[in-house]
């Protein structure tokens, strides 16, 4: 488990994916444009799809579950929204997701040492409003 910690990390820092300016600079596609990190999710997507079907699709049960547990919920529903909307906000202000953020902030990058405590706050609202919307 820290192996694959220690590769995730040294590959979303190789891509400038713990750079802020550089995600600001992927999502500003309206103005100085960088599409270098669309290269480092088309990567990610293709490891991934490869992973899945060439190893998860077959096995009859996971290596340290019982069983899959995947979601079978599809609805669009306000929660959803809600929470999507406040990610791509905190994404797009900060220049951060969650992943890059841990990365970076124990690297000491400076964004970071704001993004992690405002999204461990953001996670510990969600923990306590998120029963007001669960029916």
């Amino acid at each position: 488990m820290l192996l694959a910690g220690a590769m995730f990390g040294a590959g979303l820092a190789l891509s400038g994916m713990t750079q802020p300016a550089k995600v600001i600079g992927f999502l500003d596609v309206l103005g100085n444009w960088d599409p270098s990190l669309a290269f480092v999710m088309l990567g990610a997507v293709g490891v991934y799809a490869a992973a899945y079907h060439g190893l998860a699709a077959r096995m009859a049960r996971p290596s340290h579950a019982a069983r899959f547990d995947i979601p079978r919920l599809s609805a669009i529903d306000a929660p959803l929204l809600a929470g999507t909307a406040i990610f791509g906000i905190g994404w797009g202000l900060g220049g951060l997701c969650p992943g890059p953020a841990l990365v970076a902030f124990g690297a000491g990058i400076g964004a970071a040492r704001w993004f992690v405590p405002a999204m461990v706050v953001g996670m510990l609202l969600e923990r306590l409003l998120r029963p007001r919307f669960d029916p």
